[in-house]
């Protein structure tokens, strides 16, 4: 009988593009699909924006517009490379997730077929 992860994995890997990859285990992916140094970079300027604007979840905190200061970092981020303006967005996002005000606020996770488009097909 197949486990969870095996059944998620063949629905992800009939939905591929390109031929599967082949996966040895759940604690591979755990390992390979994350960057530590991105989440490094995250933590300190996080760490960093609690001296400045309050910790997470502070009563404190004033209300941001996370979701336009989201919008103004893609587009500088596009204009010059600047992998800073990434770690920002992270944060921001996260902060979002967590604080965000948005009058319908919700998480329910659907699969629309929408993905990042490819930019060049690899040979």
């Amino acid at each position: 009988m197949k486990t969870i992860f095996e059944h998620l994995r063949d629905h992800i890997l009939s939905q591929r593009i390109s031929e599967p990859i082949k996966v040895e285990n759940l604690e591979e992916l755990r390992r390979s699909e994350w960057s530590l140094t991105f989440e490094t970079l995250m933590r300190n300027r996080l760490i960093m924006g609690a001296f400045r604007y309050g910790t997470l979840h502070s009563n404190k905190k004033p209300k941001y517009d996370r979701l336009e200061s989201i919008i103004k970092r893609v587009t500088i981020y596009k204009e010059t490379g600047n992998l800073e303006l990434l770690v920002d967005i992270a944060n921001m996002c996260l902060l979002e997730f967590e604080e965000g005000h948005h009058p319908n606020k919700h998480f329910h996770s659907i699969d629309d077929g929408q993905h990042a488009e490819l930019t060049k097909k690899e040979n």
